[in-house]
């Protein structure tokens, strides 16, 4: 029975817990931006407040950049050790 070769370089690893979180949360304000829920809109009035002198506004476009670097946060956790 022949046997499939090995992958020497490619050992995805547990990404770490502050990853996670950072990565949940990008993908929670995402869903929220790029999908509006309105009574969930009104909350986010504080991280309306820090991303206006950085040119960034709510928008559904900010959602869905917000859920793409989501998703890449928590795949290079797991590709990076130690991320």
């Amino acid at each position: 029975m022949a046997t499939l070769p090995r992958m020497p370089y490619l050992h995805p690893n547990a990404p770490r817990l502050v990853t996670v979180a950072v990565s949940v949360g990008l993908v929670a304000l995402g869903v929220v931006l790029a999908w509006p829920i309105q009574g969930v809109l009104d909350l986010l009035t504080p991280v309306s407040d820090l991303l206006e002198p950085l040119g960034l506004g709510l928008t559904r476009e900010t959602g869905y950049l917000c859920l793409l670097a989501g998703d890449g946060l928590l795949v290079a956790g797991c590709l990076v050790p130690g991320l």
